[in-house]
């Protein structure tokens, strides 16, 4: 059963978080997909991607480079999975996929500060639970580390 962990971001953007998620999954052998809200945001992720730390490589790649098959990490705006992922990644209210039960790990990040955006990932709890998906919730502690909250 796909497994459903809820990343709460609380003053912290998703480039903070996200670099080292995915080069967790790298390590474990994991294809990732990466979905975001906007194009621009493609861009903007794309491109941090490179540059997050100096001495680090994250391969990954964008739906637009025309290898979308070819790359560990995918950036997307669209609910597609070209490089055979098992293991997704919602970011901004990116909707969660059709083919949600097909991947192992699903990770919901979503800004606590923003009201809309915690209700909708309550409501996406609550849904997802009653469908039998292993659901998780994930917040930082006062010393940046993550911690298993539920």
């Amino acid at each position: 059963m796909t497994e459903l962990l809820f990343y709460h971001l609380q003053r912290r953007p998703p480039e903070s978080v996200l670099p080292s998620l995915l080069e967790k999954s790298l390590e474990r052998g994991w294809r990732v997909v990466v979905q975001v809200s906007s194009d621009e945001r493609v861009e903007a992720l794309d491109a941090h991607l490179w540059t997050y730390r100096d001495d680090s490589f994250l391969p990954h790649g964008t739906d637009r480079d025309g290898l979308a098959a070819e790359h560990p990490v995918l950036v997307t705006v669209r609910d597609h999975n070209p490089n055979r992922a098992n293991v997704r990644f919602l970011i901004e209210r990116a909707p969660m996929p059709a083919d949600a039960a097909t991947y192992d790990r699903i990770v919901v990040m979503f800004d606590g500060e923003d009201e809309e955006a915690l209700a909708e990932a309550r409501v996406t709890w609550r849904e997802k639970k009653a469908e039998g998906f292993v659901v998780t919730y994930w917040q930082c502690d006062e010393r940046g580390r993550w911690q298993k909250r539920g």
